[in-house]
């Protein structure tokens, strides 16, 4: 085994093109700024970690830029001169130093694990226990556009045989408007594929009660986030009223955000994001709270590169509780291929990669390409 000591922190900021813009709630983005973390060991193996954020700091809080100040003049310092295979002592005592920046956690913690793994000749999900599957499905987002628009972008997705269920973004229109759109989608799709929605924790309690009904009764499968993340009750409240699932996001970002949820009968989904979570350590011990109390995971996504991808796809595939598909589809959204060997696509779902650490090997040529000057 080579010395896994950890000699060197580096971080480097992408701003990547989208293959159409993203629309969320608040905010429309056309390219993904990404934070790569670069961890380097004495015995020279390299593992990488994803900073990133959807569309920016509106979400959390956090942004590639704060993540990368953070993980330079503070992180950093806690891992050099440590083992990578120390994982939860380096994560422990960056606790100490760092409060919250969850997101800039997980860049790290992802890193560590593509290290360690790789030293060992072994994938990332060796360390969690092993992959008892080898994919995953993926429903596709489709942002905030008009219905026209994101019909025949479902349309041709069905087609391809690349997806069959459907996210679609509110919270940016009209609720009636938004409402009746939505309504429209779900109807032109009905028996071809599930259509979902997620509000972005942008509407308030009395806006929720008189519309989210309507969209259950028009054909809406799932419900995501429609109140304010730090309102508990009104989610309950919610999920008792509606004949469809409620999926928390915003409300969960640790395990006592989950045990709140528990608690509370708030929610019937948890989205995980091994990115908001901060990290893959973290976001086990959110999926086993969740897991004990019969609540269903999803694996969600934050717009992430391969890197991060790649890193939740291994947590999926070897985590039972992860049993309400994902979205891990952030690539495919990249207007340029990051990897030498793309992730695979196909048939609905995503596919574990192979090979040691996350199982992905970066095209450094495209790296530099997009590489923020």
């Amino acid at each position: 085994m080579s010395d896994l000591t950890i000699d060197s922190v580096a971080t480097t900021i992408l701003d990547v093109p989208l293959v159409r813009p993203h629309k969320f709630a608040t905010t429309s983005m056309t390219a993904q700024p990404l934070l790569l973390v670069e961890v380097r060991t004495r015995g020279g193996v390299v593992g990488f970690g994803e900073g990133v954020v959807p569309g920016g700091p509106w979400w959390g809080g956090e942004s590639v830029e704060t993540m990368q100040a953070i993980v330079e003049k503070y992180i950093s310092p806690v891992l050099l001169g440590r083992r990578v295979d120390d994982i939860t002592g380096i994560m422990r005592d960056i606790e100490r130093v760092v409060a919250h920046a969850r997101f800039a956690k997980a860049s790290v913690d992802v890193a560590l694990h593509d290290a360690w793994a790789r030293s060992l000749g072994v994938p990332v999900h060796t360390l969690l226990g092993g992959a008892f599957r080898t994919s995953v499905d993926v429903t596709w987002a489709l942002g905030a556009a008009s219905a026209e628009e994101i019909i025949d972008e479902a349309q041709q997705k069905l087609d391809a045989k690349l997806n069959f269920s459907f996210k679609l973004k509110m919270g940016a229109l009209d609720p009636g408007e938004d409402t009746d759109r939505v309504v429209r989608i779900a109807r032109a799709l009905e028996g071809k594929a599930g259509v979902r929605v997620d509000i972005n924790a942008r509407w308030d309690r009395l806006t929720a009660l008189k519309f989210l009904p309507r969209l259950a009764q028009g054909g809406v499968e799932m419900i995501e986030q429609p109140t304010p993340a730090d309102q508990f009750e009104v989610l309950a409240e919610l999920n008792a009223l509606l004949p469809v699932p409620v999926m928390a996001d915003e409300s969960v970002q640790t395990p006592h955000d989950a045990l709140e949820i528990v608690q509370r009968r708030a929610a019937d989904i948890i989205a995980i994001k091994t990115t908001k979570c901060g990290g893959l350590k973290k976001s086990a011990e959110i999926a086993a709270i969740a897991k004990a109390a019969g609540i269903a995971c999803h694996g969600a996504t934050s717009i992430e590169g391969p890197i991060g991808t790649a890193a939740s796809i291994h947590f999926a595939c070897s985590e039972p509780a992860i049993d309400f598909g994902s979205e891990l589809f952030g690539p495919l959204l990249f207007d340029d291929e990051l990897l030498q060997t793309p992730l695979r696509y196909e048939n609905g779902q995503v596919h574990l990669p192979e090979g040691p650490g996350l199982g992905v090997e970066l095209n450094m040529d495209a790296v530099k390409t997009w590489t923020r000057n």
